[in-house]
């Protein structure tokens, strides 16, 4: 079982359009960071954690071919509007994709995409099956093992999520609850938001992530949902902790 990173930036991506900063000119390819994204896979199933604007680059770059459900952290458009792109693996199983989400979050997909929704679809519309999921609720897509728990964006409330009980993916958050925060505790990998060095209202900012990634004391963690505002990944990443390292478009693990 492979879980890759098909995307480590910000909203915004990086690089930045129109801008010519340090870290959107540098030539090293860990600056080049498409919309948060995470794929999983096993020899007979695979499954997605959101699905952003990137999502059919993000595809053919790293061959996805097949995606049995998608499970959603929130309903921020970097998050969701890739849904679309969808419909070919759609239209290859002949079934509608699973998207599992908290309740608000399914209700807001059939806001932005109601012609997936109508009784009687225009030909080549995506169908998509909502399934509601809360905070302690596990799913199982094969032998891929996904649980959701509680983090906060700010004052909105989403999901972050622990496959195989060896990662933690938690982007978007600068709020671990305290529950949460035990149940990730000695995880062997963490995946872990953090936006800038700059105090901000919905992110975890470089020393906040730090306190937060000693606090659960993973075996590994990886900072994800950079900012170009970081700087160029060269110039900050020897200031980390052992065991913390900034990921990037790409990075995958091996699981169990």
């Amino acid at each position: 079982m492979i879980f890759t990173l098909l995307g480590s930036g910000t909203s915004q991506g990086i690089p930045v359009i129109g801008c010519v900063c340090a870290t959107c000119t540098s030539t090293d390819s860990r600056d080049n960071r498409l919309r948060c994204s995470a794929f999983i896979e096993d020899d007979a199933n695979a499954v997605i954690i959101d699905v952003g604007p990137d999502f059919r680059t993000q595809a053919l770059n790293h061959g996805v071919t097949n995606i049995d459900a998608v499970f959603l952290t929130h309903e921020h458009n970097d998050h969701i509007i890739g849904l679309d792109d969808l419909r070919p693996m759609i239209f290859k199983s002949m079934k509608p994709m699973r998207i599992y989400a908290e309740p608000r979050v399914l209700d807001e997909i059939k806001d932005r995409f109601p012609y997936a929704f109508i009784e009687q679809p225009y030909p080549g519309a995506p169908r998509f099956e909502l399934l509601p999921i809360l905070p302690g609720g596990r799913v199982s897509i094969g032998n891929i093992s996904v649980e959701a728990v509680r983090t906060h964006h700010g004052s909105l409330p989403i999901l972050s999520y622990i496959i195989q009980d060896q990662i933690a993916y938690m982007t978007d958050t600068n709020e671990i609850p305290e529950d949460t925060a035990d149940k990730v505790a000695d995880i062997p990998i963490l995946i872990l938001d953090m936006l800038r060095k700059k105090r901000h209202h919905s992110h975890f900012s470089f020393d906040e992530a730090l306190a937060a990634a000693a606090s659960i004391n993973a075996g590994r963690t990886y900072f994800i949902h950079m900012s170009h505002l970081m700087g160029p990944t060269k110039e900050w990443e020897s200031s980390l902790p052992q065991d913390i390292f900034p990921s990037y478009d790409g990075l995958s693990f091996e699981l169990q």
